[in-house]
């Protein structure tokens, strides 16, 4: 059989990122040999690096204990870099290694995506079928302590490498949940995390089902190509729709992020610009080749956790008209980090600039609305709060407005009368399925709706 899913990937762009990891830095500072012919705000610049220069040396001379330099000069970078953005990072030897070996697919630890703020790690989102979401991790937990030692001084680098180790040894992690009144201890078996990043299944035997769990992998949209195939051969004439279901997301790699866009959309079609604060950092991507699904209805799932490259194909599907939103606000994270080369091993993670939608949109720190909002239901009594990029500390503005509200989508209803809230019951997934079912009935029947 002809696979009408046929590959259309392209070689990748360039190593950007567009997901809300957090590293710690470091950088390297070089010095103008004649201060007197520099301007006057250069001067005041060389002043103020002479100035750390004199705290160094006092501190590695006169110090109550001796200290290392190069740690003394990277805890003096983290400092400096703290205050430009919550997603910028120096990525060591260790973390450089780790930031590969994810990329393809494979790294040890406990499987979740997180974030450092106030001192503490946010999880962003646990990736399925890991230690961290089978132990009921959530989004928007916050991890105090780890092994019982608090995370207050590290940085997220240290943090996030006390949570991983070898292969099946113990690791106890202190949970803050929003709406709990005690903190939850919980004790995670560590695991070679292997995340194929693409969850397929036929739904009411004529829709395809996909999620997609993370963009930090450099096989993602080959494995989509695949999946895409796979779910035609299954269902072949009767597939009628598909649902892609970018919920908990976190982001990733920006050309990943293009690639899986240039699968849905027709050559020519913008997926995405970004604008820089110089002109060599100003770009735009646009589809290649034709929708490989031959224009299948499309109805994409996102809330809180679709972050930043989840965000990218969001907008474009939206902005094209290609795929019906359905679910909540997105996160909002609207910035794209390149990474820099120092030297062999280490590596400079920057923001470097926005991107944007393809009717020039800036998301950043406003999210895209759905199309139709949906909230999950919850039990009466359960509080539920969410964090997006805007409630980050050092969050960058958006460029249009500030941080400005997003528009209120309009609300659907997903409970029958009468019908009571179960849990089990993942209401969004319901109404998308409905929704196509009804958009199939309607081209069944050839029914005009004005």
């Amino acid at each position: 059989m002809n696979n009408m899913f046929g590959s259309k990937m392209m070689k990748p762009i360039m190593r950007k990122f567009a997901g809300p990891l957090v590293a710690s830095m470091t950088i390297f500072f070089a010095f103008a040999p004649n201060v007197q012919a520099a301007a006057p705000s250069d001067v005041d610049t060389y002043r103020q690096l002479n100035l750390l220069i004199q705290v160094f040396e006092r501190v590695r001379s006169q110090y109550v204990e001796e200290v290392d330099d190069a740690e003394l000069l990277e805890a003096a970078i983290h400092g400096m870099l703290r205050e430009l953005d919550p997603h910028s990072g120096y990525m060591g030897p260790e973390s450089f290694r780790e930031s590969q070996i994810q990329q393809r697919g494979e790294y040890g630890g406990l499987g979740m995506e997180v974030i450092s703020e106030r001192e503490v790690l946010r999880v962003i989102a646990p990736f399925d079928d890991t230690p961290a979401s089978r132990a009921g991790v959530q989004a928007g937990d916050y991890i105090t302590h780890i092994d019982g030692e608090s995370l207050v001084g590290l940085t997220s680098n240290e943090a996030v490498d006390r949570m991983r180790g070898p292969k099946d040894t113990p690791v106890s992690i202190t949970i803050v949940r929003e709406g709990l009144g005690e903190a939850l201890e919980l004790t995670l078996i560590r695991e070679i995390i292997s995340i194929s990043a693409v969850r397929t299944r036929t739904e009411r035997d004529q829709f395809g089902y996909i999620r997609l769990t993370t963009f930090n992998n450099e096989k993602l949209s080959n494995d989509l190509a695949k999946a895409l195939g796979e779910l035609e051969e299954e269902l072949g004439d009767n597939l009628k729709g598909l649902v892609l279901d970018l919920r908990n997301n976190p982001g990733g790699l920006l050309d990943q992020a293009v690639e899986v866009s240039d699968l849905f959309l027709d050559k020519g079609s913008e997926i995405t610009s970004m604008r820089g604060r110089n002109a060599g950092d100003n770009m735009r991507w646009a589809a290649r080749t034709e929708d490989v699904t031959g224009g299948l209805p499309i109805i994409v799932l996102v809330n809180a956790g679709s972050a930043s490259a989840s965000e990218i194909v969001t907008g474009a599907l939206q902005d094209h008209k290609r795929a019906t939103i359905i679910g909540e606000r997105t996160f909002g994270k609207g910035v794209v980090q390149t990474l820099i080369p120092l030297g062999r091993e280490q590596a400079l993670r920057l923001t470097t600039a926005r991107y944007y939608t393809p009717a020039g949109t800036s998301i950043q720190a406003v999210g895209i609305e759905p199309d139709i909002f949906i909230e999950q239901p919850r039990p009466e009594g359960q509080k539920r709060r969410v964090r997006r990029e805007a409630d980050l500390n050092g969050h960058i503005a958006n460029p249009d407005e500030g941080d400005v509200s997003a528009p209120t989508a309009s609300e659907a209803l997903v409970l029958a009368e009468g019908e009571e809230i179960d849990p089990t019951v993942d209401y969004q997934l319901r109404y998308a399925l409905d929704l196509l079912e009804g958009v199939v009935q309607v081209a069944e029947n050839n029914i005009i709706l004005n």
